[in-house]
């Protein structure tokens, strides 16, 4: 089962795919938030079975702005393609992604500078790798389509 995830940003839309059999998860390019033709195309690519959308929370579990965001993100990927849309808390992802690639650098698996892109992928990837070990000890959340609101942590 492929499964995409995303970072969402008001900048950048951080990418990752993997495969729920395995676990494991890579990074990919990441994504502008208005280039649907690339999201199509990332769609045509993978084919996913599911998608994991990161879920921003503030460090005590409270929604932010960022969430709305999200949200918005997910609730669009559900309309467009209509696939399953989980949610995976993304608390201190960036800051796991910005610790995995200072450590690539300096073993010098990673030969360039670090850019602000590589760390949204980064961070994605974080966020399924989080995810499929989260659907295997059977907590998932489903992101609900209702007039409700999205759910809270």
């Amino acid at each position: 089962m492929a499964v995409l995830a995303f970072d969402v940003g008001h900048k950048r839309i951080g990418v990752a795919v993997g495969e729920a059999l395995t676990g494991n998860a890579r990074a990919l390019p990441t994504l502008h938030p208005d280039d649907i033709a690339r999201l199509d195309r990332l769609w045509r690519d993978w084919a996913p079975d599911a998608v994991v959308i990161g879920w921003p929370l503030t460090e005590d579990g409270q929604t932010q702005a960022a969430t709305a965001l999200a949200a918005s993100f997910a609730l669009q990927l559900q309309h467009r393609y209509g696939v399953a849309v989980y949610l995976c808390d993304e608390r201190y992802s960036s800051r796991s992604a910005d610790d995995h690639l200072r450590r690539a650098r300096a073993s010098g698996q990673m030969s360039r500078r670090v850019r602000k892109t590589d760390r949204d992928a980064e961070a994605a990837r974080i966020i399924l790798e989080q995810w499929f070990l989260e659907a295997a000890a059977g907590r998932l959340r489903p992101f609900c389509d209702s007039a409700s609101a999205p759910p809270r942590a």
